[in-house]
């Protein structure tokens, strides 16, 4: 009766990880109807991808909302940047290709503030925060600490 049950667990684990190797393979191999230009690009954006998720997380958590917020946003903006460059070499869409173009602008900008910010941020002091210059987009009133 052992032997059964151990034969029945192994042939359901070898069933379950073939369906998956299956679905895995199934989502993550280019289709065969891509061009290989595409297939170039795809994989190109996929790197991306990855390097960014790896870099988001790197520092790990200081405790600090704000620090971490920027602290993981700065390589999000630099991924948006690479995923916009690759866009520029690949794309052919004028529309898309002028807003990759104005995310790369943008992004470089919004990079920096982020940059200053979490210094001033680590040095423990404030020097004006509503002098902060604005990067853009709507803020809210602020929370003193």
């Amino acid at each position: 009766m052992k032997v059964i049950f151990i034969f029945a667990i192994s042939f359901f684990l070898f069933i379950s990880v073939s369906v998956y190797a299956d679905e895995y393979k199934h989502h993550h191999e280019a289709e065969p109807k891509f061009s290989p230009e595409f297939i170039k690009f795809m994989n190109e954006m996929n790197v991306g991808m990855e390097k960014m998720m790896k870099d988001m997380h790197a520092s790990g958590y200081t405790g600090d909302p704000d620090i971490d917020f920027l602290t993981m946003m700065i390589p999000h903006h630099e991924g948006a940047i690479e995923m916009a460059r690759l866009v520029l070499i690949y794309g052919t869409d004028p529309l898309v290709r002028k807003i990759a173009e104005d995310i790369i602008a943008t992004q470089r900008t919004e990079i920096e503030a982020m940059k200053q910010r979490v210094k001033i941020l680590k040095a423990g002091h404030e020097l004006e925060p509503e002098g902060f210059p604005a990067i853009g987009g709507t803020r809210g009133p602020t929370k003193q600490r």
